[in-house]
């Protein structure tokens, strides 16, 4: 597969690209963004049989299943993230391998309903969460080891904002390719 066409399949909405200028519409948006996306996430694949479920959505990709759990251990990362850094001075956040959690029998075997209802509740943790984030609070930031670069915390309202609409592109492609 030329190149373009899998960075296409890899990033369907592109590559985060971060604001120049964090507004507060801007962030509003985002959490906006967050608050819906369990709602917009759920409409693509409850209908969904076990058989389209555990269709990876590229060649060598994650199956719908994989992805749909992978935003639920993804999320709720971000959601510590977030307290961690509210409550300690720039904290040093855990790193995860996530594609060593995707591989878990949960994530590959498990029913979607559960986690699309942990989100469901998640997200309106999250999203309330940072509505109530002061112009200093957006300012705090955690340190993350991979990176071993410091992240504030009104970059990750647009990063995983975006993260969500990332995989559900995954998904809402796969189901158009496949015209299901």
């Amino acid at each position: 597969m030329e190149n373009t066409a899998l960075e296409k399949l890899r990033y369907p909405i592109g590559k985060f690209i971060a604001p120049e200028i964090y507004s507060s519409d801007y962030l509003t948006n985002k959490i906006a963004e967050i608050a819906n996306f369990p709602e917009r996430l759920k409409k693509e694949v409850i209908h969904l049989t076990e058989e389209q479920l555990d269709t990876p959505y590229r060649n060598g990709g994650w199956t719908i299943r994989q992805v749909i759990h992978h935003c639920a251990d993804s999320h709720l990362n971000c959601f510590i993230r977030i307290k961690w850094t509210l409550t300690e001075d720039k904290p040093v956040i855990k790193f995860y391998y996530e594609d060593r959690w995707a591989e878990l029998h949960d994530n590959l075997t498990m029913p979607i309903q559960p986690t699309l209802s942990f989100l469901e509740g998640l997200h309106f943790r999250l999203a309330y969460l940072m509505n109530s984030l002061s112009e200093a609070d957006l300012e705090k930031s955690f340190i993350h080891p991979e990176h071993n670069a410091a992240f504030q915390l009104k970059e990750i309202i647009g990063t995983y904002a975006w993260h969500g609409n990332h995989h559900l592109a995954h998904i809402t492609e796969l189901k158009k390719q496949k015209v299901w």
